[in-house]
């Protein structure tokens, strides 16, 4: 066992996050609260999820249900961080995720290397889902900062005979890239700098070191796609418009795209 769950476990948790607020709050990164509410949210959240998996992994139904929650949760939590504002815009970041996530989980079960059995989809598709989010929200905040900054630009563009979308592009491209670098350097840093969940969780259960190794490399190749999928499309909904926040530079000609 890697830890004890005991009460010396919930007082140095709660140290560590009051510690976290702390340090968000005296060097104003932000609201200390959030950081509170995050911590708080997350151990409600796993507590519940890991009653509920042992009920779902036993029925078919169930577990399908339990993978469309988790996904729905991804959208909801993406599509707002990239669009805060009141609105239906946020709903189109269930494209970027579906398009990365559906394909390769998908394939893994069809050739069966996955088993179609909750105990293994689950974890293996939270790992996708959260990989395709946090892609997919880097991409959309960063392609649409860049292109508020940088708006003149993309007018500039549109004066020369660009269309809309390739004004967009030129733009967002390469700030949106920048989502898939967290991903490619885990990839790159495994094993040297850090040593994933997958790999220690297949450890702690008795696998071999050469086993788990294969299983993380799986998991990190099928997170490059998902993300790259993700970010391409992403970036593709930013640049006709459907992606857009409720300011001037990022909207005025979004609507007319919409």
């Amino acid at each position: 066992m890697l830890v004890d769950v005991n009460v010396t476990f919930g007082a140095v948790l709660a140290v560590l996050l009051v510690l976290a607020a702390g340090v968000v709050a005296l060097a104003r990164l932000g609201r200390a609260r959030d950081t509170l509410v995050a911590g708080a949210r997350a151990a409600v959240q796993l507590v519940a999820v890991s009653l509920v998996i042992g009920w779902v992994v036993r029925s078919t139904p169930l577990l399908v249900c339990f993978l469309l929650l988790m996904y729905a949760v991804a959208v909801r939590t993406a599509g707002r961080r990239i669009v805060p504002a009141p609105g239906r815009a946020w709903r189109w970041a269930a494209v970027p995720i579906a398009a990365g996530v559906v394909p390769v989980v998908s394939a893994l079960v069809l050739t069966g290397l996955v088993p179609p059995r909750g105990i293994t989809l689950i974890p293996v598709t939270g790992i996708l889902i959260g990989g395709a989010l946090t892609a997919t929200v880097l991409a959309g905040r960063r392609a649409l900062d860049e292109i508020r900054g940088r708006w003149g630009e993309v007018e500039a563009g549109l004066a020369i005979g660009l269309p809309e979308r390739e004004a967009r592009l030129e733009v967002a491209r390469e700030a949106a890239s920048d989502a898939l670098l967290p991903g490619m350097d885990q990839t790159r840093t495994v094993g040297l700098v850090t040593l994933p969940g997958a790999f220690v969780g297949m450890l702690l259960g008795g696998a071999s070191p050469l086993h788990a190794g294969a299983v993380q490399l799986f998991v990190l190749v099928a997170l490059l796609l998902v993300q790259a999928v993700a970010v391409a499309v992403t970036l593709e909904l930013v640049a006709r418009g459907r992606l857009v926040r409720a300011d001037r530079a990022t909207s005025h000609h979004g609507d007319r795209a919409s």
